[in-house]
């Protein structure tokens, strides 16, 4: 899926910057980010002969814009390494003895005891690709306490007009700033049925998904021409023929988007104000109020899962020596932008360099 947008394989954005886009759980992340960082993905990437760009919003991609090539690449390597492909086996939990055991269809069952085990089981966002997270009740059977997983990166919930709704769904905001709690995050915010999605919103998923759990709403204000201050786009406005329509005035003097001057309209209600300073107020503020989180089937990612204390500095679940867990099957979320791969690749490689320091480790 991630494939489908261009493969964004992660972020150019400073160390420390970078560390911020996991919320509290950048201090636990931050060595092992550090340790397989972006330059290291990067790096990664083009050694398997794929040439990466950074984009105008600082987000790196493949120059293929796509996830088949590098996927083709690594597999056709890992298969040189006598790396071995058992396909199209359900893992159940593991036995008595603490042997792994696969449905491998047919009514056939197979367990094994390997030396170490390495789970990439995915988060809970996806259920129709696979990762619906029902392998938590077999690590929560185990004693391994589980977050309870929740929608990151989502769309959510506005009480548009029925003529809003019906008239914009589908249209973007581009260019615009928005802002929760003292955060604010710039980038394209898309009109839909049911309110309101887009990389703008994401940024701002954690805050606003945590304040409707909390109080049943959210306010997120809107700035829909964040590079102007308010005098200049006053001022802008007031230059158009005071004779034309407010519409036309707006979009011609504030360069708004029909769907933007109806958005003004549904958020301060259909009478605008005309003077010039005070409509630039409401073009950079514009207040909705969110009622709801989309459901978890409808995110792009999940928050949840086993939670960090639950494995050691290696990733490993503390509750079972030997086995690994990394990428979005543990407790942490981030915006979409390239982080969420980051941080998905550079826990497999933690996970990795667990797992070899666990089989070189004395008996």
């Amino acid at each position: 899926m991630a494939g489908r947008g261009g493969l964004n394989l992660t972020h150019s954005e400073p160390m420390e910057r970078f560390l911020g886009r996991y919320g509290e759980a950048g201090g636990r992340l931050a060595p092992i980010i550090e340790a397989f960082s972006p330059a290291d993905l990067i790096a990664w990437a083009e050694g398997l002969g794929q040439e990466t760009f950074v984009g105008s919003s600082g987000r790196v991609f493949p120059k293929a814009l796509k996830a088949s090539p590098l996927l083709r690449a690594w597999l056709g390597r890992l298969s040189e390494q006598g790396v071995v492909f058992r396909l199209r086996a359900d893992w159940r939990g593991w036995g008595e003895a603490g042997e792994l055991i696969f449905d491998i269809g047919g009514g056939q069952i197979e367990r094994t005891r390997p030396d170490v085990t390495v789970l990439a089981l995915g988060g809970a966002s996806w259920p129709r690709l696979g990762a619906d997270g029902a392998w938590g009740a077999m690590l929560a059977g185990q004693g391994i306490a589980m977050a309870p997983w929740r929608p990151a990166n989502s769309g959510f919930d506005v009480e548009w007009s029925p003529s809003f709704r019906d008239r914009f769904a589908g249209e973007p905001l581009k260019g615009v700033a928005v802002s929760f709690a003292g955060r604010l995050a710039r980038g394209e915010v898309m009109l839909t049925r049911y309110g309101l999605e887009g990389g703008a919103l994401y940024a701002l998923s954690a805050p606003l998904r945590d304040a409707i759990d909390a109080r049943g709403e959210a306010r997120l204000m809107i700035d829909l021409r964040p590079d102007l201050a308010q005098a200049q786009l006053a001022a802008r406005i007031a230059k158009a023929p005071a004779d034309q329509s407010l519409a036309n005035r707006l979009r011609k003097g504030a360069n708004l988007s029909p769907a933007a001057i109806n958005l003004l309209r549904e958020a301060h209600g259909l009478q605008l104000l005309h003077e010039p300073q005070a409509l630039a107020g409401m073009i950079k503020a514009v207040p909705l109020t969110l009622t709801g989180v989309q459901p978890l089937a409808r995110a792009i990612s999940s928050a949840g899962g086993v939670r960090l204390d639950e494995v050691d500095e290696g990733l490993m679940l503390r509750a079972r020596p030997g086995v690994f867990a990394c990428g979005e099957m543990l407790d942490w979320e981030a915006p979409t932008g390239g982080f969420l791969l980051q941080a998905c690749f550079a826990s497999g490689a933690a996970a990795a360099r667990g797992a070899l320091g666990w089989l070189k480790a004395p008996a």
